[in-house]
């Protein structure tokens, strides 16, 4: 066996030569003869056309047609069925899925199964054969499971791969051996969707189709222009329903994103973390100059004032009181108050509320930024008092204040069977939980199912993402984590690439694309019309490639449950199976039907969604999901957690949606080593870390640090010019995009690039997570990747 370090230059044509030849197949060079590109050959022949899918968790499942030749993908085309009418479009990807061929045969696309052998993190792998991998992995899984139970295991978080037959294949295959430790929350939108339950039952929104019924959109923090671009996503369907509806926009977010710029007549910018402080003022200009809607308050809400308080509530304690400052903290929220701390001009605030106020009917709504801060779980619920305080929930033209919602068919994924293992872990929580499991409880760690950890976690498996280090908070502290081989003992990787959580493995498994094996995918957040995707492997298996099924069927026989597991099924016969149960059940067509279509679709036959609808039409028989049956401003069941959990100073649990400041965000008070904001977006280039390993993609894409020229003249910064940036968890070094469009004080970066340190531990890969905390929102444990302090100055 060859052992070499995972070395791209190397591969390229370096002194490794056979070594990186050996690790990743001779014939994988982008300018050998089975991986040239086909579409520099004089017109191919094509053998067949097959549908699939793009994969990575983009809010959008787009369509793909991928014509094959000789076993390879030669041209990728997007969905051209149906008329492409307004409500029932086509469902088009976008750049990233139109490149997907460049990761199909990418040349550092990994071929063969490696065992680690340097340190964990180090990137020492040495090739070896299907039949070790299996012996290695069954081997220490047991050794695990017999020392400390399957309560140590764990699935990690992953975006890499959405399919639903394909990710249920591991929870099955765990299930067959004692279980797991369930993994809770993910790590995009945990806090929305721990909070909003306790403000409405659960987390619903109006779909972005039925802005056609809105004269005025309110979107905080919500970039749906540059993270959601496919078809299978809101861009183009918004963007329609705007035109069709003429609705004023007002996008409030701290940069001027592309959607501000696209879609907005109004763009606001704020403080980082203030979101929950503006809410305030706008509900005092909207409560004291008689602007709420009073009859939708007194019917359908308990805490908006003391007459409609909890039997239990102390006094002084609704909503209306706090906002007049007749409170326990004893302060007015007034725009003047709202504009120190936003530094929103209170002009623009006392504007914003009557225009709120005007508009029938008016959407407020939010992206997923605002909730990613620390007690982000008070913004999100915060934000949506605007369209509690007017009226505008559970109307046409209306909105929760959430996240638009959507029309999905039911889906249909593999039956992983039964999980004995009851605890729940908080996603963000995971590293701690190998630190320290057995001290993490339900009252300091936001365990669900049992009191505390029983063990901590022993054995992780990590299918198809870049979670376990690059897309988790304070990545060198995790990378500490998981470098001592005493805490987590073993960790399976499968992936297609050597990523920054690949180098991680202990084993390291050669994963095929969902667009390479049988798939299926039902369509989600796209307005009012569902949809479902059957693929097709498009190509033929290149070197030893398994698929996850594959490879677990190799693990099920060496552990002695295959026929359990597999009954007897491969994959297209489980696809067929679970698809027809259910076609027959929700109507569908036929399983060769749709093989063939490739796509379906159906439209919500009630027209646009709004979310509670029949609350608002009929409360008494049609309650809420709250203890109370009513939208609890107050909730009781968070003053009872807020007085009984273990919370960290300056982390925040109230039983009203109030602003409280973040933990190691700003305060008001000057802060000399950390003295600029910073906040994180998606780009369209990448989806999260997938898609960055496109050449094409970044050069039209290029990766830069946003900062205001009142910031970066005082450093001496121009556009183009390298910078250090540096919080208490790391430093990166990156290039500067000096610019008008994040307002000062603040700066901005995009997340999801694969972290690479240099000799001096400087990630120069532009991770943004070398620069975020591990410290976790207070009720969901979330991640609070918006919550952050940075210094900036030019490198030298």
């Amino acid at each position: 066996m060859t052992e070499c370090r995972f070395d791209r230059r190397a591969f390229l044509g370096g002194a490794a030569g056979l070594g990186a030849l050996a690790l990743f197949g001779s014939g994988c060079s982008p300018r050998s003869q089975s991986a040239r590109p086909m579409d520099e050959q004089a017109e191919p022949r094509i053998d067949s056309v097959v549908w699939g899918h793009c994969s990575p968790n983009c809010y959008g499942r787009c369509a793909l047609r991928l014509s094959v030749s000789d076993g390879q993908v030669v041209r990728v085309e997007s969905d051209s069925t149906g008329d492409d009418a307004y409500g029932s479009h086509q469902i088009r990807a976008c750049l990233r899925g139109r490149s997907i061929r460049q990761v199909l045969n990418h040349p550092d696309r990994l071929s063969y199964p490696m065992k680690r052998v340097g340190e964990r993190g180090e990137g020492k792998f040495e090739r070896i054969s299907w039949e070790e991998a299996i012996s290695i992995i069954a081997e220490n899984y047991r050794r695990i499971l017999a020392e400390y139970g399957p309560a140590s295991v764990f699935i990690t978080n992953a975006t890499g791969v959405q399919s639903k037959n394909i990710n249920p294949f591991l929870g099955r295959f765990l299930n067959l051996n004692g279980g797991y430790l369930i993994n809770d929350g993910g790590y995009s939108a945990h806090q929305t969707k721990t909070a909003l339950p306790y403000l409405y039952g659960k987390r619903a929104g109006n779909s972005s189709s039925d802005v056609v019924n809105s004269k005025l959109v309110v979107m905080f923090g919500d970039n749906f222009a540059e993270n959601k671009l496919g078809g299978a996503g809101d861009t183009f369907h918004l963007q329609r329903a705007l035109e069709k509806g003429g609705a004023k926009v007002i996008v409030i977010d701290p940069r001027f994103s592309p959607t501000a710029a696209v879609h907005a007549d109004e763009w606001i910018p704020i403080r980082p973390g203030t979101d929950a402080a503006l809410v305030e003022g706008i509900a005092y200009v909207l409560i004291t100059e008689n602007l709420i809607d009073r009859p939708f308050l007194e019917t359908y809400t308990i805490g908006y004032d003391e007459g409609s308080l909890p039997a239990g509530a102390p006094a002084n304690k609704s909503y209306r009181q706090h906002i007049l400052g007749e409170g326990p903290d004893g302060t007015p929220k007034t725009p003047a108050w709202a504009s120190a701390i936003t530094n929103v001009p209170e002009a623009t605030i006392v504007s914003l509320a009557h225009q709120i106020a005007e508009a029938k009917p008016c959407c407020i709504m939010q992206g997923l930024g605002p909730q990613r801060q620390g007690n982000g779980e008070q913004t999100t619920r915060a934000i949506c008092m605007l369209a509690i305080l007017t009226g505008n929930v559970g109307i046409k033209g209306g909105n929760t204040g959430s996240i638009f919602g959507s029309y999905n068919l039911p889906g249909i994924s593999v039956p992983q069977g039964k999980n004995p293992i009851k605890a729940k872990l908080p996603t963000f929580m995971y590293a701690e939980a190998v630190l320290r499991g057995r001290e993490l409880t339900k009252k300091n760690a936001g365990i669900k199912g049992v009191d505390r950890l029983q063990q901590p976690i022993k054995f992780i498996w990590n299918y198809g993402g870049n979670s376990l280090t690059n897309q988790h908070g304070d990545i060198n502290r995790t990378k500490r984590i998981l470098k001592d081989t005493s805490l987590c003992e073993f960790i399976v990787v499968w992936d297609i690439m050597m990523t920054d959580s690949a180098t991680y493995a202990d084993i390291l498994l050669p994963d095929l694309m969902p667009v390479e094996q049988p798939n299926f995918v039902a369509g989600e957040y796209n307005g009012d019309m569902g949809y479902l995707i059957l693929g097709q492997p498009a190509g033929e298996p290149r070197f030893e490639r398994k698929t996850l099924y594959q490879s677990l069927c190799l693990l099920a026989e060496e552990m002695g449950c295959l026929d359990e597991f597999s009954e007897g099924l491969d994959e297209e016969g489980w696809l067929r199976r679970v698809y027809t149960e259910a076609a027959e059940k929700n109507d569908y067509p036929t399983y060769d039907t749709l093989k063939g279509q490739g796509v379906y679709r159906r439209l919500n036959p009630k027209g646009s969604t709004v979310a509670f609808d029949k609350f608002r039409k009929d409360p008494q028989a049609n309650p809420l999901e709250t203890p109370s049956g009513k939208i609890e401003i107050y909730s009781e069941r968070l003053a009872q957690i807020a007085a009984t959990w273990e919370l960290d100073p300056g982390d925040v649990i109230d039983p009203l949606p109030i602003y409280a400041p973040a933990v190691g965000g700003w305060t008001g008070e000057p802060d000399e080593r950390y003295p600029l904001q910073m906040v994180g977006f998606h780009e369209r280039g990448h989806a999260h870390s997938s898609f960055v390993q496109v050449e094409t993609l970044r050069q039209a894409n290029q990766p830069g640090f946003w900062i205001n020229p009142a910031d970066a003249a005082p450093r001496g910064i121009a556009t183009g010019d390298d910078v250090l940036v540096s919080s208490p968890s790391g430093t990166l070094r990156i290039s500067a995009k000096v610019t008008n469009r994040v307002m000062p004080g603040v700066t901005a970066m995009g997340q999801g690039m694969w972290f690479k340190a240099d000799e001096n531990g400087i990630d120069v890969g532009g991770c943004a997570n070398t620069l975020t905390s591990h410290h976790p929102s207070p009720l969901a444990k979330a991640i609070p990747a918006n919550t952050l302090q940075v210094q900036v100055r030019k490198a030298l």
